[in-house]
């Protein structure tokens, strides 16, 4: 099985580690699926869905002579800076990830199931009966610097994570299954007791219980390296505004970087030291490209990889000749959330109040579901690359994915009979609805800024909720600029009651991470004991048993639908557009492209 390379979030695996963007409105990234992968079972019988080439073709292999060298010209569709987080404990959002991708500290390789072969830095020894892994890193494998990969490198991010000072998010359910975790966050252990080192190259790590997500880069397994000869005396509380995380980040991946413009551009050299040998080209450069000048700038051919393109582009580009368009479905999905309650940053945990929260009643959060018409979103808008989502697990999951679920369609006289039922009523005939008390009802969402066609969806849907009745207005009273969106929405900025999101879910489709009780990534910050009991489960040792582990799996999609906090929205398919200079190219998740072998071609784009 050839090792992915190219997609980032198929390194990830784990679900909790990307901060996807999209506002209901066609954004950033996630994930991904294959044309055709292997349908060879995993350990828990997931065989990801079959062809998404029925759409697009997955790879493209382009004539003419391969040049040496070159420098490889990247267009990140984005309409703000990005963060420039350039570590992975640290980083909150996929285009600091597909950033680093390029220089990823990756320990691990998968196969097309998503999971963990010893083809990659470090290979993985999983002792089920008594809860622990041994992760074991190769001879001579050095960082971009020269200086070699050590277990020490292995065990630093883990005390980074679970440092009292640590001011990322992934201090998560997950981490603290991890024996030993809990007491050293709390400050009464000076380390984790669970990770114990073997020898210079093997790290033993006991967890207080084991799942098949492990396999997966789950049950708080760490999945990548961090340089501890730079960082290790940094304090964790100063380290994401320190240069080896802004400026100078060393690396382990195929490429390194040379020159950062703040917010714009990263470009990188080759990175000799490579372990997998020296990449074919000279270097990368990734440039913040606007949505409302992509389409141009590829037609003239200045970019010859395009990540995050926006399906509501897909008109301007279809007929290039100069470019191949490759696209698969994404492990993805974007979401309605509804907040109620708060995240206790004290004690670490949700805190959901129904009864004191504004979307507390369970008709009105059903009644704003059906009231979408998301249907048609996504023929006008996306040219159907886009359709209804009815659960919170991507289809490309089929053991875990519950088909049977119907979702919230659009059905605005249910909508209407639920509000009228629930009591909220137009008690001042100004075309607006009352809440059950008679008060003034305004609901404030919060989505995120894009493109001009993101205005007209969200004015849209906005129009949906008025047609029941309701008055939806949007927080700020505008559209909010990506990092500033997640930054309210994790605060539980009170200028918010809904919101509109996405998940990339990585290759591990447990849930744990994003709804747990303890998860600061629960951003609709409901929790329940039927939930909690759904979550657990899935990632428990009963859990290897694959059919009561797809019960689990149900169980949490039922669970969700009925209380609806958090009401799926979309499902995507993910758009590469490939200038013709690239000389062989492919995102099929059972044969990616790797980093180092990307190679130009010395021929000139077809003009149009």
């Amino acid at each position: 099985m050839k090792k992915t390379k190219w997609s980032l979030l198929a390194l990830l695996l784990s679900v909790l580690l990307v901060l996807a963007a999209c506002s209901g409105g066609d954004e950033e990234p996630t994930t991904e699926e294959p044309e055709e992968t292997s349908t060879e079972e995993t350990t828990d019988g997931e065989t990801p869905a079959e062809n998404s080439g029925d759409l697009f073709e997955v790879a493209v292999t382009n004539e003419g002579e391969a040049i040496e060298g070159g420098t490889l010209q990247v267009a990140m569709v984005k309409d703000e800076p990005f963060q420039g987080i350039f570590n992975w404990e640290l980083y909150e959002d996929a285009y600091d990830a597909d950033l680093m991708e390029w220089m990823s500290n990756s320990l691990f390789d998968v196969d097309a199931n998503f999971m963990i072969t010893d083809e990659g830095i470090a290979s993985l020894e999983v002792d089920q009966e008594n809860n622990k892994a041994t992760v074991k890193i190769r001879e001579g494998v050095k960082w971009s610097d020269g200086e070699p990969l050590t277990i020490e490198d292995v065990i630093l991010p883990y005390h980074i994570i679970g440092h009292k000072d640590y001011t990322g998010v992934r201090y998560d359910t997950q981490f603290q299954n991890i024996i030993g975790a809990e007491e050293y966050h709390a400050g009464t252990a000076e380390t984790i007791s669970g990770l114990k080192q073997i020898d210079d190259l093997t790290l033993e790590i006991s967890f207080k219980q084991l799942s098949p997500s492990i396999f997966y880069g789950g049950d708080g397994l760490w999945t990548y390296a961090a340089p501890a000869h730079q960082i290790a005396d940094i304090p964790v509380g100063e380290l994401v505004e320190s240069d080896a995380v802004r400026k100078n980040p060393v690396t382990l991946g195929a490429f390194k970087i040379d020159k950062i413009v703040p917010g714009e551009s990263v470009s990188f050299v080759k990175n000799e030291n490579y372990w997998e040998g020296a990449p074919k080209l000279d270097g990368v450069i990734v440039k913040v490209v606007p949505t409302s000048s992509i389409s141009v700038a590829i037609e003239s051919g200045d970019y010859d990889l395009i990540q995050y393109f926006n399906a509501t582009k897909m008109a301007e580009i279809k007929d290039l000749e100069n470019i191949s368009i490759l696209g698969r479905p994404e492990l993805y999905y974007s979401y309605l959330g509804f907040k109620v309650g708060k995240f206790d940053t004290v004690e670490g945990k949700v805190v959901t109040d129904l009864e004191g929260s504004k979307m507390g009643n369970l008709q009105l959060r059903q009644a704003m579901g059906y009231a979408l018409d998301i249907e048609q979103v996504s023929e006008v808008f996306y040219e159907n690359l886009r359709e209804r989502a009815n659960s919170l697990i991507p289809p490309v999951f089929e053991a875990f994915y519950d088909a049977e679920l119907t979702g919230y369609t659009y059905d605005p006289e249910k909508a209407i009979a639920l509000l009228d039922e629930a009591g909220y009523e137009d008690v001042d005939g100004d075309g607006f609805r009352e809440d059950p008390n008679g008060q003034p009802l305004e609901i404030k969402l919060a989505s995120m800024a894009s493109d001009a066609t993101q205005e007209e969806i969200i004015s849209f849907y906005l129009q949906n909720w008025a047609d029941v009745g309701l008055n939806v207005t949007l927080s700020t009273g505008r559209l909010i600029e990506f990092n500033a969106f997640y930054e309210m929405v994790e605060a539980d900025d009170p200028e918010i009651d809904i919101f509109m999101g996405a998940w990339g879910t990585g290759t591990n489709p447990s849930p744990s991470g994003l709804y747990g009780e303890v998860d600061a990534f629960n951003f609709s910050r409901y929790t329940s004991e039927e939930l909690q009991s759904a979550i657990t489960a899935i990632d428990s040792p009963e859990a290897f048993d694959t059919e009561f582990r797809a019960e689990q799996f149900k169980i949490f999609q039922q669970h969700i639908e009925e209380v609806a906090t958090t009401i799926p929205m979309q499902f995507r398919y993910e758009i590469f557009p490939v200038n013709k200079r690239v000389k062989n190219f492919s995102v099929d998740y059972a044969d990616e492209t790797e980093l180092h072998e990307i190679e130009l071609v010395a021929e000139e784009p077809v003009a149009n």
